[in-house]
């Protein structure tokens, strides 16, 4: 039997808290670090909003996240759970149907607590540098600092793999901003990349605004030495959307997807990427890898669709979800969360 890998994980977000379980499950060495004081990523809400809400200056005080006090979830909590941790209701909290952003970190809590998570986390430490030692043994450097720290003094570990968390947002929550504002304001104007924009009452149908804001992808304390890059918020190359070719699979990402069943397809990621890790589980090799990925860019040249819609599942959602559970192994209760959510009794 292998050794336990030592594995870092970056960022106690939703990506990270179901990284972090899988790979504990698969008997690894984990070690999470989060820049912030509790769990939960971006759904820890902070009223406080950055000083330049434009972000033109560069020395502007820098708020984590965009999470708002009335956000509540775009999906009803049937479909916002884990593949086998469903977000049931629980006693004493908000019965409908889509929970607000209170409700979510509070199940971020439970399912920490219930698979022992919190003890893997070190809070209020910033990851400031990703580097691998060498291309030899596939080893990583991982320096961090503590945020409440006076001496600013940094820490360096060495980990056999490195996971990157990442959660990003689509449109909808442009929409749900925007009829905020209108109780308020006389007129709202609200900007869309997409052309089909209907807005009407509720009953307008199958019509949808789309992509009114998303998330940049960024990960300034990483350096691949050029083997990852980021280019119009496409993250290349990356096999599956999470494995590096070059670079797997001690490194690897988590959560760059974006539309469909998100928490899902962050824990379908999660596991595949602990099973990889534990020997389970295999890659193809490099060359194969990267002929998929250029075939997929290849197609979407093809198609007219923009470089900055690469990790946007779409029409891909279906095969996308299908190769992870036969990575799986397709176990019954993840087939059963893929097609309907998340199971609940």
């Amino acid at each position: 039997m292998a050794p336990p890998l030592r594995v870092a994980v970056i960022g106690a977000g939703v990506s990270g808290l179901a990284t972090a379980r899988a790979l504990k499950k698969e008997g690894q060495q984990v070690v999470v670090y989060e820049k912030l004081n509790q769990l939960g990523g971006l759904w820890v809400y902070e009223p406080q909003v950055e000083s330049d809400p434009l972000s033109l200056d560069p020395n502007r005080e820098i708020v984590h996240g965009s999470m708002y006090q009335s956000l509540r979830t775009n999906l009803p909590r049937q479909l916002m759970g884990f593949s086998d941790y469903p977000f049931a209701i629980r006693e004493r909290v908000d019965l409908r149907t889509f929970p607000s952003h209170e409700e979510m970190l509070e199940f971020l809590k439970e399912f920490a607590r219930e698979f022992g998570l919190a003890e893997l986390i070190r809070f209020e430490t910033e990851v400031v540098r990703v580097e691998q030692m060498d291309s030899r043994n596939h080893k990583w450097i991982v320096e961090s600092r503590k945020n409440d720290s006076s001496s600013n003094s940094k820490s360096k570990e060495i980990f056999d793999a490195v996971v990157i968390v990442v959660v990003i947002g689509d449109g909808t929550s442009g929409k749900d901003i925007s009829l905020e504002i209108s109780k308020v304001a006389k007129e709202v104007h609200l900007s869309s990349r997409s052309s089909n924009i209907k807005i009407c009452k509720l009953d307008c149908g199958d019509n949808m605004w789309q992509h009114s804001k998303r998330f940049k992808y960024d990960f300034p304390f990483l350096n691949t030495e050029g083997f990852v890059t980021v280019d119009d918020n496409r993250v290349e190359p990356l096999y599956k959307h999470i494995f590096p070719p070059e670079l797997a699979p001690s490194l690897s990402f988590v959560g760059i997807t974006f539309q469909g069943l998100i928490i899902l397809m962050m824990d379908l990621q999660a596991k595949w990427v602990a099973r990889v890790l534990s020997g389970k589980a295999s890659l193809p090799s490099k060359e194969d890898m990267l002929a998929e990925v250029q075939h997929h860019y290849q197609y979407m040249e093809d198609n007219g669709i923009p470089k900055h819609y690469t990790h946007g599942l779409g029409y891909k959602k279906v095969v996308v979800t299908a190769h992870l559970l036969d990575s799986l192994d397709a176990q019954p209760q993840l087939t059963a969360a893929a097609d309907f959510g998340p199971l609940v009794e």
